[in-house]
């Protein structure tokens, strides 16, 4: 086995006892990188001597005796809208050009506190919108299982990264599903937290209320490792709750007696043969395991969560977008005369259509004359959805759902569509829009050797043990292999 197939556990622990030094783990996971991005493009920025000087410390403070801590010497890829202090960070928009932070987030510092080396920062969809990867000003990032396919989006190349052998882990950040259907595209495992569990300090933001940080792995056990890392208090963040200390030691969750919720509203939907497959065959093994498939109602959720999501998320990027004027961030042009020209050409130059067309949707959601009908009205109705959940949550344990109703699309096919992109979020908004956590798991491939994902949905706070039912789904099904990555 070549060390850059080793899963995070492995990894920390070979280096620990020096089976293999960090420097050695590096540049095996560095090689494969660079064998595969001429095919996926999953990576903007690749830290090679940066990385390799993380590595070489590594290795000399585990020759001093000292305690370096439990991701030692194990490569990490972030998504490129988290801050990373010296190290290019674009959002995969032109408009940040070389833009490097004066500061680190607070994700990658808890990871580089723990012994986490950085590979590299991963191509994304332009300020996290989109869902296919497709929308990056760098261009789209390839599924490593078929580069004619998608990885998903808006974290498709932390998903490809991990999924190809890049790092045994990475990090994205979920808005409306961004970690996992990219995990489900690409065959790995995807959290996305509780909101207000893991800081969002040093993210660049699109939807505030929306955004969370969280990880892919290749074991529902590594996703443990990272969690118990990362799930901090950050007096640096306002929406980082206080006093949640979860446990995510892993311990399969016996079934038995389990409550399963199917949601009623989403039966009569069309799945794509592989995923009504793995949601019939995982069904059944539910039930052999002695958990009880409940059905709970969702009717609000099904209605009204998909319009509800968008009029919050565009407003809220509208705000959050307003910052890039070419004076305080980023790129500026020098052939404008005026200050209002020089607005109007930075702005339609640096923004892609994408980010453009959600910009002009949130200033007029947000307008006086709207904002009580539509904005305000959502945040309304983002109410009744939590409390549909809440409700829901009373008769069932976890609600199993698919991650996106079809396989992944060939590149550029979803991007000409984008109103059936918006829809296919319709499995995994919701979560966002009511703050739970949310588990991307690997059911197996489909007869074109694609991998199928499905996905199990908690109440809040309930993110260790959704990871514990996890590790039983994951001894029951089997775990992902290492994709071909296009070679």
């Amino acid at each position: 086995m070549e060390l850059y197939e080793l899963n995070l556990r492995s990894a920390a622990e070979g280096v620990r006892t020096k089976k293999f030094s960090a420097l050695e783990l590096f540049d095996s996971c560095l090689a494969r990188a660079a064998a595969c991005e001429p095919n996926l493009s999953a990576l903007i920025t690749t830290t090679v001597e940066a990385g390799r000087e993380m590595a070489r410390r590594a290795d000399e403070r585990l020759a001093k005796g000292e305690e370096p801590g439990p991701l030692v010497g194990v490569p990490v890829v972030l998504k490129d809208n988290l801050c990373t202090k010296g190290v290019r960070t674009t959002a995969g928009s032109a408009i940040l050009g070389d833009w490097k932070p004066p500061y680190d987030a607070t994700v990658w510092e808890l990871l580089r506190d723990a012994g986490a080396v950085l590979l590299g920062k991963s191509n994304m969809d332009e300020f996290a919108m989109g869902n296919t990867c497709g929308s990056s000003a760098f261009g789209p990032t390839r599924n490593p299982w078929d580069a004619t396919r998608v990885p998903g989006g808006s974290s498709g190349g932390s998903a490809a990264a991990v999924s190809a052998g890049y790092a045994p882990f990475s990090l994205g950040s979920d808005t409306g599903g961004s970690i996992r259907q990219p995990a489900s595209y690409c065959g790995v495992y995807g959290l996305k937290p509780t909101y207000g569990l893991v800081s969002r300090y040093g993210v660049i933001s699109y939807g505030s209320s929306l955004d969370q940080v969280g990880p892919f792995a290749r074991t529902v056990g590594d996703l443990h490792a990272i969690m118990g890392v990362l799930a901090r208090h950050d007096p640096r963040d306002s929406s980082s709750v206080r006093g949640k200390r979860l446990d995510f030691s892993p311990i399969p969750e016996d079934l038995k007696g389990k409550r399963i919720g199917l949601v009623r509203e989403f039966q009569g939907f069309t799945l794509e043969a592989p995923i009504a497959d793995a949601m019939a065959r995982v069904r059944g093994l539910l039930e052999d395991a002695g958990a009880e498939i409940v059905e709970v109602e969702l009717p609000i959720v099904a209605r009204y969560a998909v319009s509800c999501y968008y009029a919050i998320a565009m407003s809220e990027a509208h705000t959050n977008l307003e910052r890039y004027d070419g004076v305080r961030y980023g790129r500026t042009v020098d052939d404008a005369e005026g200050i209002k020209e020089m607005f109007e050409r930075v702005r339609s130059r640096g923004f892609g259509i994408e980010v453009k067309s959600r910009i002009i949707a949130g200033t007029c959601l947000t307008e006086p004359v709207r904002s009580e009908e539509y904005y305000v009205a959502a945040t309304k109705v983002r109410t009744l959805i939590a409390q549909e959940f809440a409700k829901a949550f009373g008769a069932a344990d976890f609600i199993l759902q698919p991650v996106t109703p079809a396989l992944p699309a060939p590149v550029g096919g979803v991007d000409e569509d984008a109103m059936k992109g918006y829809e296919s979020d319709l499995y995994t908004l919701p979560v966002n829009m009511a703050g739970l956590p949310g588990l991307s798991f690997f059911t197996g491939y489909s007869p074109s050797e694609l991998p199928v994902g499905l996905q199990l949905v908690g109440p809040r706070w309930s993110d260790g043990r959704l990871l514990n039912v996890g590790l039983t789904l994951e001894a029951m099904l089997g775990s992902p292999r290492i994709a071909k990555g296009g070679l």
